[in-house]
C-alpha cells in the first residue's frame, strides 16, 4: 500500500513550477492593464496637440465652449451667448466635440469634387 502511494505522488519540481502561475498572472495583468492605458494616454496627448482655434470642446467639469486662444499649457475657452472667457489648463479638456480642421478638410474635399464635376461638365459640352 505504501508503494502505491509513492507511485502516485507527483515528483518534486523546482521553484519554477511553483512560481510559474504567478508569473503568468503578472504578465497577463500587465497586458490587460498597462498596454491599453498607454494607448489611451497617447491618443489623449495626440488630441491635445491637434487642438486648434474654434474647436468646440467639453471640459472634465462639463463646460462646453469654443477655443479662442491656445498657449503652451493653457487655453482660453469662450462659453455661452455672453462670450464669457475661461482660462483652462489643457489637461482639463475631456474631448473635442467638433474640430474645425476636420470641417475645413471636408469643405475643401467638397470644393475639389465640385470643381472636378464642373471641369468634366465643360469638357463634355
Amino acid at each position: 500500500m505504501e508503494n502505491l502511494f509513492l507511485a502516485t505522488a507527483t515528483p518534486q519540481g523546482g521553484m519554477l513550477g511553483v512560481f510559474m502561475p504567478f508569473l503568468l498572472m503578472i504578465v497577463l495583468f500587465y497586458i490587460m492593464m498597462y498596454i491599453p492605458e498607454k494607448k489611451r494616454k497617447k491618443k489623449y496627448g495626440d488630441m491635445l496637440s491637434s487642438l486648434s482655434l474654434n474647436d468646440e470642446i467639453i471640459t472634465k467639469g462639463g463646460i462646453l465652449g469654443k477655443v479662442v486662444n491656445i498657449q503652451d499649457t493653457f487655453i482660453i475657452l469662450e462659453t455661452g451667448p455672453n462670450r464669457v472667457r475661461i482660462k483652462l489648463d489643457k489637461n482639463g479638456i475631456l474631448s473635442v466635440l467638433q474640430s474645425t480642421s476636420k470641417e475645413e478638410d471636408n469643405i475643401e474635399k467638397e470644393n475639389k469634387k465640385d470643381e472636378e464635376n464642373k471641369e468634366v461638365g465643360y469638357k463634355e459640352n
